[in-house]
Formats: structure tokens, sequence, C-alpha cells
């Protein structure tokens, strides 16, 4: 989701990533994020030196191109063109901070817990999401934008659009150069269904896997 969001919202010429995050859907943030913007520059942080240090390290070797880890988040986020926060907080700190925010700036945050500060959206033009409903769900501390949302700060009203209406067309995504735009995604269960169907295909090409009866 990240990277389609970034397809379609981030500015073609991206050349900077800062990436919060080094474990789960992580790897392929960036891995599928480089292969749309071939990236000048990759910093990635987290909690744990040995990890971020580590997640760099395989991706430098993946990639074939220098991934840096970075001890802060602002060192990761300081002047990038995506920024993409995928921390694992147990409770609110404020990891991306507004003033990281420029004109043309791409960012994702969609952690757990809410890691951006309150007056974050002040700084951006168009707010997208995966679901509307979906952004709305959940226990009441959960989620990116929760504390904006409890706060009236994002509603129906200012919300500029869901995905899904990007892709197919029936609002643009990114219009120019300087927007400043969020991505905002909680996870579909569409998109594990179709995950699992190309996981699926690719087992059956290659001859691979195990069948299980269900029963």
């Amino acid at each position: 989701m990240t990277a389609v969001g970034a397809k379609y919202l981030a500015r073609p010429d991206s050349k900077i990533l800062g990436h919060i995050g080094a474990r789960g859907s992580a790897w392929w943030n960036v891995v599928l994020l480089d292969e749309l913007f071939d990236f000048e520059e990759i910093r990635v942080t987290s909690r744990r030196p040995e990890s971020r240090e580590s997640f760099a390290a395989r991706l430098t070797e993946h990639l074939g191109k220098p991934v840096r880890a970075v001890d802060t988040a602002e060192e990761a986020l300081e002047g990038a063109d995506i920024m993409v926060e995928a921390s694992r907080l147990t409770e609110r700190a404020p990891l991306v901070r507004t003033r990281y925010v420029r004109p043309g700036v791409f960012v994702v945050p969609y952690g757990t817990v809410s890691a951006v500060e309150v007056d974050l959206l002040d700084a951006i033009d168009k707010v997208v999401v995966d679901n509307w409903r979906e952004s709305r769900s959940g226990a009441g501390h959960l989620g990116a934008l929760r504390p904006h949302l409890d706060a009236g700060r994002l509603s129906e009203t200012n919300l500029y659009a869901e995905i899904g209406d990007i892709v197919a067309g029936k609002k643009p995504g990114r219009e120019r150069d300087d927007e400043r735009i969020l991505f905002w995604h909680r996870g579909l269960s569409t998109t594990d269904v179709a995950t699992a169907q190309l996981v699926l295909e690719r087992a059956e090409a290659a001859g691979v896997g195990t069948e299980l009866r269900y029963a």
C-alpha cells in the first residue's frame, strides 16, 4: 500500500527516502519504493542500533546501493522527499515533526500508535486514506492519525480522497510538484486476498509448496 500510494502521490523525481522502522513490512516498503524511484539516498532508523544496522546492511546488499542507518528520526526524515513512519511504539511520541514537512514531500505514517505531531495536518495539502471507514475503526488509542480524528483535525470535510478513487481515476492524485501529501493506510483485507493470489500463482508456476486440505 505504501508503494501504491507513492506511485500516485509522490513526486516522480523523488530522490531521498527517509524510513522509520526496520521490521515487518519495512523491508518491502524500501525495496518497492526504490524500484519506483531509484533513490539517490536511503536513510533508515529504528529504536535498536543492532536492528537498524542489520536492516541497512541487508538492504545495501539486496539493492546494490548504499543504505545508511542513522541514529534518530530527525536524521532519517529531515530533507527527505518521501518520509515513511512504520514504527512500533507503545506510547505516542512525535517522531514525525511538522517542521520536516516541506513543499513537495510525501508522508506515510502508519505505525500502530501515533508518532506524528498533532499540528502536522496544518502543513499538509492533501490527506488520502485507504478506506475512510477503516480509518475510524479500532481501539481509541490506535492509529497514526487517531489523535487528529479525536480532535476533529481530520474529518470527511478535509479528507481529500480514498486511494481507490485516485487509482481508478475518479480523482487526481498529485497535481503539483509543491503539494505536500499524506497517505494513511490501515490495511485492507482485499489487499491480503490479492497478495495471497499472487503468492499462489507464483508457487504453482514454480511447482513448489504443499497443498493442505481445509475441513
